[in-house]
């Protein structure tokens, strides 16, 4: 799951003054787990043979889920007390996230090249299924009885790709499969995708049904 499209959704959120579950960023470290299970899972029959003591490790313990569960921890053993903090992260979130999706930018630009390589396909695949995942996370909300805002969260994180956590963990479990492919579906389809496009939508369409 990206953080950074999660990011972009929380400032979509809060310049629309849309309220939102505040437990909602362990999502987005949980999510991580069963995409990189997935990910294997849909591998199965390859000729790769897994490592799984470094598989498990990278499912686990990758830099992405690691800091956002460290943070997490960090933020529920202080409590009230980390509201201090809030002057210093609130205020330079937004110059942080702009400066990022810059970044972002450059790099998923630098990776359209291979589309000549992958063909319409890949790009395809990296519109639909955001669409697909959104949808079904839209619908799963209900049952957890989320806001508005946390259905378009959820459905946000449904269709977002990881471009940090998944692809380490797959390079470590399926060192022979083609690391581009994912990172150029993720990077330069996806991702602009989603900032662009699918946000706006996940969130107009919400909020017509739900509020």
């Amino acid at each position: 799951m990206s953080i950074a499209t999660f990011a972009v959704a929380l400032a979509v959120l809060e310049a629309q003054e849309i309220s939102y579950e505040p437990y909602f960023p362990l999502f987005v470290a949980l999510l991580e787990i069963p995409a990189i299970a997935v990910g294997l899972w849909l591998a199965r029959d390859k000729t790769q043979t897994l490592d799984l003591k470094k598989t498990l490790h990278e499912i686990f313990l990758n830099q992405g889920v690691l800091l956002l569960t460290g943070a997490l921890l960090i933020g529920w053993w202080a409590g009230d007390q980390s509201q201090k903090l809030m002057p210093f992260f609130g205020n330079l979130f937004y110059g942080v996230l702009a400066l990022f999706l810059l970044e972002m930018g450059r790099v998923s630009a630098s990776r359209l090249q291979l589309l000549r390589q992958y063909g319409a396909f890949i790009a395809s695949f990296g519109v639909i299924m955001p669409l697909i995942g959104a949808t079904l996370g839209a619908l799963f909300a209900p049952l957890l009885q989320l806001s508005a805002g946390g259905t378009i969260l959820l459905a946000t994180l449904g269709g977002s790709a990881s471009y940090i956590a998944v692809p380490a963990a797959m390079a470590v479990a399926l060192p022979k499969a083609n690391q581009g492919l994912s990172i150029t579906s993720s990077l330069a389809i996806t991702f602009p995708f989603n900032v662009l496009v699918g946000i706006p939508l996940y969130s107009a369409l919400i909020i017509e049904v739900m509020v």
